[in-house]
């Protein structure tokens, strides 16, 4: 008889529950490494029919190397799981496997796809790059902060411009300089260090086809084209390109009972720091964007009905149909005919 696999990963231990047919027939726990768990599935449950466990920090790791190992692993939406487990009376990591055994038992699951390592190597650079240049923004403003404190407003600038106002006006003030300096050298080692990555992330998107296809759209850059390949990965994953705005949380909510009928905000759900890139680039082909496009125009018109922000938005999803179209036919971005996907 086949069996079911429920596991509850941590950073340290993993808890294990196995089921079948309908009952509990193993529970235990070992080191969150897939090897030993790979190890315990076998001598536990050689005939495991699916291994589940929810998405977190660990679960590309974790499924890709239980897949090596041959196992059937599954991973599932963390929020469809939590309404299920929060049943139990008592909250443990024990439960949660035990839960997880039975939801993959009966088969009441949502399955999320897991992305290779290459796009996650992707991800991971584009929020290295961005970290860094969050932490070099912090720093300036906490230079600028700490030198208005003696009456030294550093004028508007970045890079160049702003060292150089800096150094000038700490030319006449011995004392305070001897503490800005290691400051303004560690933002100097970190614009250096972002400026790395950028060229990394550059290249990397000057050698892919489909990066090279998303930047003849105008306002979308090397790093919304990168981000928007490694999340989508094959554009087959989608049937419709229309579910692409959903899935990256793009949609409005709705909210129906009775006669109450009514849409509230987008859901926010997905890739958080893919929203954001294409709310950027709409808002880049809204206002900065000289060349006229059907796109363009249509969110102009928009605008002027409904607002700014919420016509970035519709660009924004828009702009995500648009992108997997792009990537599902291999086309290059049409001026005349954007707006009519």
């Amino acid at each position: 008889m086949k069996q079911f696999i429920g596991l509850d990963v941590s950073l340290k231990d993993t808890f294990v529950s196995v089921r079948k047919g309908g009952k509990r027939i193993w529970r235990g726990k070992c080191p969150s490494d897939p090897r030993l768990i790979a190890e315990v599935i076998r001598k536990r449950a050689p005939n495991a029919e699916r291994v589940v466990f929810e998405t977190g920090p660990l679960s590309v790791w974790v499924y890709h190397a239980l897949t090596q190992e041959g196992l059937p692993a599954i991973c599932i939406d963390a929020r469809h799981a939590k309404a299920a487990l929060d049943m139990a009376p008592n909250k443990t990591d024990a439960n949660d496997a035990d839960g997880l055994s039975h939801l993959a038992e009966v088969g009441f699951y949502r399955e999320v796809r897991v992305k290779s390592f290459d796009s996650m190597l992707v991800r991971t650079l584009v929020a290295a790059r961005n970290q860094l240049l969050k932490m070099t923004t912090q720093l300036s403003n906490q230079i600028r902060g700490l030198m208005k404190t003696f009456g030294l407003v550093v004028p508007k600038g970045a890079g160049r411009v702003f060292e150089g106002h800096v150094c000038s006006l700490l030319a006449n003030n011995a004392g305070l300089k001897q503490i800005i300096k290691p400051l303004l050298d560690a933002w100097r080692g970190m614009r250096a260090r972002a400026a790395e990555l950028s060229k990394q992330l550059v290249a990397s998107a000057r050698a892919s086809e489909q990066c090279q296809l998303l930047a003849s759209i105008p306002g979308v850059g090397a790093v919304t084209a990168s981000s928007f390949v490694a999340a989508i990965e094959d554009p087959g994953n989608f049937r419709k390109s229309r579910s692409v705005g959903a899935w990256i949380g793009l949609t409005t909510r709705r909210y129906q009972s009775g006669e109450v009928d009514y849409d509230g905000h987008i859901f926010r759900r997905g890739d958080n720091h893919l929203r954001g890139l294409l709310y950027e680039a709409a808002t880049v082909i809204l206002t900065r964007t000289r060349a006229d496009s059907a796109l363009r125009i249509w969110g102009l018109k928009l605008k002027e009905r409904i607002g700014f922000k919420r016509a970035a938005v519709a660009v924004a999803r828009k702009l995500a149909v648009i992108m997997h179209a792009m990537l599902r036919t291999g086309e290059l971005f049409e001026r005349s005919i954007a707006a009519e996907i």
